[in-house]
């Protein structure tokens, strides 16, 4: 259950980080004012459909957080400060780029190389040969038969 004190700090949180007064926040979110103005005075309480569209058009709060408090706001801020605790605990003296372009072409060369040397490997082979045959049983034993070259 949401308590609607919590709640209505936590859109007024919302309303002071978007500078927006509750008439504005409720045409954005496509309520009617006077429904905003009754949550705003404890009146009513938040209807799914409310805090769904709150969520919906602002993509910076968190479902977690809007309801209950848990999580942050705005949801950024805490993909930052987690991005902070894994740098802080490396031990490397030298700062991490982390949204460094990865290169991927060097691994593609050796992918398309590879793929050559299993197609010549099995050109250079002849299909018609049979290798070892192999026969599993019920009870989990196997039997293998190497045909005399």
């Amino acid at each position: 259950m949401v308590n609607t004190d919590d709640f209505i700090k936590r859109l007024e949180i919302i309303l002071d980080y978007y500078s927006l007064s509750a008439s504005s926040f409720a045409d954005k979110i496509g309520v009617q004012r006077s429904s905003m103005s009754h949550l705003l005075s404890g009146r009513n309480k938040p209807s799914l459909d409310f805090i769904l569209k709150i969520i919906d058009i602002f993509q910076d709060v968190d479902l977690y957080w809007i309801l209950n408090g848990t999580g942050s706001f705005p949801k950024n801020s805490e993909l930052i400060q987690n991005s902070n605790l894994v740098v802080q605990n490396l031990d490397t003296p030298t700062p991490i780029d982390l949204f460094s372009q990865i290169s991927l072409s060097e691994e593609k060369v050796s992918v398309s190389e590879k793929m050559k040397q299993v197609t010549r490997t099995s050109e250079n082979e002849n299909s018609d040969e049979i290798e070892k045959i192999v026969f599993f049983y019920k009870n989990g034993t196997f039997k293998s038969y190497k045909p005399n070259s």
